[in-house]
């Protein structure tokens, strides 16, 4: 069974935890981020450069500066701050316990709307084994439950097959393209629209991954 771990009442879903799932790599668990992150994130940022920049967007500065341990302090306190706030959800992907990746949902919209987006990177070292899914799939759960959202979106390069694949296996449908849509590596870049509302999600999305044979439950 899931285990939904919601450590304080505060503000609708958050701080949680979310999970644990299987997959192929290993036992999925999404959860908050912390201070004492810092060299995890520095040293998978650095090592996952390559993969990460024709998708992300246009920074200021070298890579190595703006993804040093010392960076992740101011960061990890501006998202702490919207998190309270009810604007975001920042979160950290672990697989067998170690920090893989992270996982965001932002700009989270209340009243009539009630819609968020989620984005997310994992460890090129775990890419296609089923974590990227899991924690999205773990991600829309949770919005569409104790965060009470009615509609996710996302965007994505229509040239990042790999991106477009983990949100297409939770659900996501594509509702058009966004021409010159986000300053990424140095150039206004198309990305495509797909969104997820919770009339879509049959059960929950982690329950579309079990059926299909790519995620199991963690008793």
């Amino acid at each position: 069974m899931l285990r939904w771990l919601i450590e304080s009442p505060s503000h609708p879903g958050w701080p949680a935890t979310l999970g644990p799932l299987r997959v192929d790599a290993g036992v999925v668990t999404v959860r908050p981020i912390r201070s004492r992150d810092a060299r995890a994130w520095s040293r998978l940022r650095i090592e996952n450069q390559n993969e990460l920049v024709p998708w992300e967007p246009t920074g200021t500065g070298a890579w190595s500066r703006r993804h040093a341990p010392s960076s992740w302090a101011p960061l990890h306190s501006l998202l702490r701050a919207e998190a309270r706030r009810g604007n975001v959800l920042p979160f950290v992907i672990e697989v067998d316990g170690e920090y893989a990746g992270q996982l965001t949902v932002g700009n989270i919209q209340r009243g009539a709307v009630r819609s968020a987006w989620i984005g997310y990177w994992v460890d090129s070292g775990v890419t296609g084994r089923g974590v990227a899914t899991a924690a999205v799939a773990l991600g829309v759960d949770h919005c569409f439950g104790p965060v009470g959202l009615h509609r996710i979106d996302a965007t994505v390069q229509p040239g990042n097959g790999g991106s477009r694949a983990v949100l297409r296996k939770v659900g996501f449908r594509e509702e058009g393209l966004l021409e010159r849509y986000m300053d990424v590596n140095g150039r206004w870049r198309d990305h495509l629209l797909v969104a997820l509302t919770v009339e879509e999600v049959v059960d929950s999305a982690v329950d579309t991954l079990v059926r299909a044979g790519r995620a199991q439950p963690v008793e």
